[in-house]
């Protein structure tokens, strides 16, 4: 961290993506407001979470990083918290059983409000109004009132992350998690498909081996790892203002954390070397991420890793690429020599979701299930060749049965997209899709 270093500090940077605020008087109120309310997570948390990731880093773990493309105000319930945090540790308990490798689970939620867009207004009808930048800056209908830049959403947007943070620990610690359910986390929508059926025979296999270790001698009551999960949050770090509110210093350490969440990340728009994002996420002690693209040179991502790891831990940054299926295989392989080649500890993760995204026929934006799946296969090959661990997956999904994106074993069209089309954003996968990814990322793992 330069010594120069403040929360505030990222004021003296050329910042982009920020939205342009009605009232900035009132904006400060906020930031003042949000500075005074209790942290949503802590720096002890945030630490483990850097020392699983350095597992990732060094080829011992494999990381889960899934959820919301963007949360919203409206769909906001206990059940569609579950829901999702259903899928993702069905999704965390196929990649463990199946490959044998421990995984670590990172949710896009309890913070994931703010979209960047890559326009700053839009037009339809011959009306022209800002872009919908998620619901922590304005909201989705298209009117004036509507599109408007209100400062009292990060407000709304830190209550909402907060009981979203506490119901998710108490499914995550209160038994919800406990692997005797592996059955139970099985929708009736995914139950009844052919990878709900693949499941299955998953869940039976731990039953198996539970009662086994109980039939050794092993007091599996007392076995905390079997009844309880570990669940962190994270959300790209967009709207400085929101993250400098809740940036507090650590008592035992000294040291900034950034507790608006265990992980924030930097996005491909906001990763300008000399930029507000990279300066303010260098001087907090949060594990981090940063999405690069098929444009970034291998010099800019060596120079990211001097920036946002100077010291070098392992598990303090994670390189999250987003090629796109048809440039991952020739994108990637000189990153990961550049990266090997410099020594820097960090842990990869593919995002095959941002670089396969088309307009439908249909006019709904979209995602194909192969073209995913390709970038990951494309991930993975390009990690064996160069002798490095592909170390992780991001993924937008729902807990939701959406029909967002195409293919998969539904065989969704086109003309299936308006069904239940319900994403304010980017097209997510539903249960089915990311069961049925996670069973085929599983198959690449015990082949790496």
């Amino acid at each position: 961290m330069s010594p120069t270093w403040s929360p505030s500090s990222w004021r003296s940077f050329p910042s982009v993506q920020q939205p342009d605020w009605d009232d900035p008087a009132e904006l400060e109120r906020v930031v003042e407001e949000l500075s005074a309310l209790p942290p949503l997570v802590f720096a002890g948390e945030a630490r483990r979470l850097t020392a699983d990731l350095g597992r990732v880093a060094a080829g011992e773990a494999f990381l889960l990083q899934a959820g919301d493309c963007a949360e919203s105000f409206d769909a906001f319930s206990a059940d569609a918290i579950r829901d999702k945090l259903k899928v993702i540790l069905q999704m965390a308990v196929v990649l463990m059983y199946s490959s044998g490798v421990p995984v670590v689970k990172v949710g896009r939620i309890a913070g994931q409000f703010a979209k960047p867009r890559s326009a700053g207004t839009e037009t339809i009808d011959g009306v022209t109004l800002p872009s919908f930048r998620g619901h922590m800056v304005n909201d989705i209908g298209f009117d004036a009132e509507a599109r408007r830049a209100d400062p009292r959403r990060l407000i709304t947007a830190y209550h909402q992350s907060a009981s979203t943070l506490n119901l998710l620990r108490a499914f995550a610690k209160g038994g919800f998690g406990d692997l005797s359910r592996v059955h139970a986390w099985n929708q009736q929508f995914v139950a009844s498909s052919a990878e709900g059926r693949r499941y299955e025979e998953v869940a039976a296999g731990i039953d198996r081996t539970i009662r086994f270790m109980a039939a050794c001698g092993i007091d599996t009551e007392a076995t905390p790892q079997l009844h309880t999960v570990d669940v962190s949050t994270s959300h790209e770090a967009l709207i400085l203002g929101y993250e400098q509110a809740l940036t507090r210093q650590d008592s035992l350490t000294g040291d900034w954390y950034d507790c608006s969440a265990h992980m924030l990340w930097i996005g491909e728009r906001t990763r300008q070397i000399d930029g507000a994002h990279v300066h303010f996420l260098s001087g907090v002690g949060n594990p981090l991420g940063c999405k690069v693209g098929p444009s970034i040179t291998p010099d800019e991502v060596v120079a990211l890793c001097e920036a946002l790891n100077p010291d070098r831990i392992p598990g303090r940054l994670t390189l999250i690429s987003r090629m796109g299926a048809d440039q991952i295989g020739t994108a990637l392989p000189p990153l990961l020599e550049a990266v090997k080649e410099s020594g820097h500890p960090v842990a990869w993760a593919c995002d095959p979701m941002h670089g396969n995204t088309f307009t439908a026929p249909s006019g709904r934006k979209t995602r194909h299930f192969d073209a995913v799946l390709a970038e990951i296969a494309g991930f993975f090959a390009a990690h064996r060749a160069a002798g490095t661990w592909p170390g992780g997956v991001h993924i937008e999904l729902t807990g939701d049965d959406v029909t967002e994106c195409l293919g998969g074993a539904e065989q969704i069209l086109d003309a299936d997209l308006g069904t239940r089309y319900e994403t304010m954003c980017d097209p997510r996968l539903n249960g089915r899709q990311s069961l049925d990814l996670a069973f085929r990322v599983a198959e690449l793992l015990q082949r790496s």
